[in-house]
């Protein structure tokens, strides 16, 4: 949510303290921006918590009924739990519903490099981060993206 937002929001919810009707307009743009889907990004580099943040990321679909966009960035250690080949079958049951589910995940080029990882390694879905995982979770905070690091 933009700042821009944040304060209709909040304008209006001042308005109705004060028993003020708020006009249509801006009744219609707090219905727009409660409608707007999410956008979230979330980074994970520690092998670790690679089934924590598949947790979080399938608890994120359902708690939004689906009205999310999810970007799930991997680099370091963390891109090792998905590797194709000695995958487990809980990880990979998993992962390919959440890809199902619309997420979307990047693997680091430079972590893939480092690895001696290439895209077919992965399990189906990723896109390779071309310039790095740090700046794909830049691009999409631009792109207005929520940073989420559990």
């Amino acid at each position: 949510m933009r700042r821009r937002d944040i304060f209709r929001v909040g304008l209006a919810g001042v308005a109705g303290l004060f028993g003020l009707r708020p006009t249509k307009a801006a009744a219609i743009e707090v219905k727009a921006v409660e409608e707007e889907r999410q956008k979230v990004a979330y980074h994970l580099s520690d092998l670790d918590k690679v089934n924590f943040v598949l947790g979080n990321i399938k608890n994120h679909f359902e708690g939004t009924d689906g009205k999310v966009d999810i970007a799930l960035v991997v680099h370091g250690p963390a891109l090792a739990a998905f590797k194709s080949k000695g995958i487990s079958a809980a990880i990979s049951g998993r992962f390919a519903g959440l890809v199902q589910d619309g997420l979307s995940p990047h693997a680091c080029a430079n972590t893939m490099h480092g690895m001696d990882i290439g895209l077919a390694d992965l399990l189906d879905g990723f896109h390779a981060a071309d310039r790095g995982g740090v700046v794909k979770l830049a691009e999409l905070q631009r792109q207005g993206y929520a940073y989420l690091r559990p």
